[in-house]
């Protein structure tokens, strides 16, 4: 075969490789986002008519007979007391009903399409009237935002009971955090990526002092290298106290947590966001959430929901896990009883994560699996574990 054949299928494989692996829908990703150039649309509401004086009103009007001896002025009268149209005799346009809104899709004036780099919170709750956006044109975007729950102000972390609606149970602080003991875990990957098949190997290293705390998991695929995504912070009562979670493959991207200033900076120089209490990363939040259950397991029980914020290298977000209830999983490393907590996806290409950690582990996770919304999955499998 020519040198120059080899060649060829030798870069086919590689590229091929890079594809899966870039596409891999980890637990640390984050949600896919459409390709292309995405457009939002905003509402603007067009500032309030001028008020026009009627006939009734106007002082011209009354001034006429003031200026009868003046013939000229007395012709000019019927002209400028032609009577305008009043805020009263023209009905109001009525407003746009709130999808078109949030599409464009009406025929009102005022609105802009193009694209816009800030987050669009259309798609998370309907656009208000226009009569509303024009009532308080200077209200900051904060003020529209619900207060928050007593337990969320002081921990950042919603635990609500199986059955709780709104107005009834208030959600719970969470109890003290209980970490595992440094673990290393190594598992089995398999899934899809662009309609590719694959398989791979995955380690997840938990390391602590009682201090201060260092997560890394790494996924490796042949011919391709690895991909590392690692967390480092200090250790509270509360559970991990993230500082900087780092994503890298061909490049790194990374979150900077800056309590001080109560925020969250990006290295990919997109927005901030808060550093609220209970804050985790993409990596951290599977640690915390199992140290949330080891502190009080039997109060977890199906149906309790976990909500608290988790940072991306590039964004953040509010996740909520649903406790499922108990399995016992097949693994690679034998039967191993397990306790399942899923978060489903709450808008367009968001991921779902299914989640099963184990009590025999300090309820770290033995199985990882992320599903995206075009089909491409993830499934990490415990193959084995011991000390670091």
């Amino acid at each position: 075969m020519p040198r120059r054949t080899l060649v060829a299928i030798t870069a086919l494989v590689l590229a091929l490789h890079w594809l899966v692996l870039s596409g891999v829908p980890l637990a640390w990703d984050s949600p896919a986002q459409p390709t292309g150039q995405v457009f939002s649309t905003r509402s603007v509401a067009a500032p309030p008519p001028a008020a026009v004086p009627t006939v009734a009103t106007a002082p011209a009007a009354k001034a006429a007979p003031a200026a009868a001896p003046q013939p000229a002025a007395r012709k000019k009268t019927p002209a400028r007391t032609t009577p305008a149209p009043s805020p009263a005799a023209t009905p109001a346009a009525p407003p746009l009903p709130a999808e078109a809104m949030a599409t464009g899709t009406g025929t009102g004036t005022g609105t802009e399409v193009g694209t816009d780099t800030a987050p669009n919170t259309a798609t998370d709750s309907p656009a208000p009237p226009a009569e509303v956006a024009a009532a308080a044109p200077d209200a900051p975007a904060s003020a529209a935002a619900p207060p928050a729950s007593p337990a969320e102000a002081t921990t950042g972390v919603d635990i609500t009971p199986p059955g709780a609606g709104t107005g009834q149970t208030p959600p719970q602080p969470p109890p003290p955090a209980r970490l595992p003991p440094p673990t290393r875990l190594a598992f089995d990957v398999s899934g899809q990526a662009k309609k590719f098949a694959y398989n791979a190997r995955a380690e997840l290293l938990w390391q602590h002092d009682g201090n201060r705390y260092e997560a890394r998991q790494e996924i490796s695929a042949f011919l391709v290298g690895t991909r590392t995504q690692r967390s480092v912070g200090a250790i509270t009562a509360q559970g991990l106290l993230p500082e900087k979670f780092s994503d890298k493959s061909r490049s790194e991207q990374a979150a900077h947590f800056d309590y001080a200033q109560g925020r969250v900076t990006f290295s990919a120089n997109t927005p901030q966001a808060p550093a609220s209490p209970g804050v985790q990363d993409r990596l951290s939040v599977f640690i915390q959430l199992g140290a949330l259950l080891a502190a009080d397991p039997g109060r977890f029980v199906p149906g309790t929901q976990i909500t608290l914020t988790t940072v991306s290298a590039r964004s953040a977000d509010r996740w909520t896990f649903t406790i499922e209830g108990p399995e016992t999983l097949d693994l690679p490393s034998g039967a191993t009883p397990a306790l399942k907590l899923q978060r489903l996806p709450r808008k367009d290409y968001d991921q779902k994560a299914e989640l099963w950690v184990a009590p025999a582990l300090g309820y770290l996770p033995v199985r990882i699996k992320l599903t995206q919304a075009n089909g491409d999955f993830a499934d990490l499998l415990l193959r084995e574990s011991g000390a670091p």
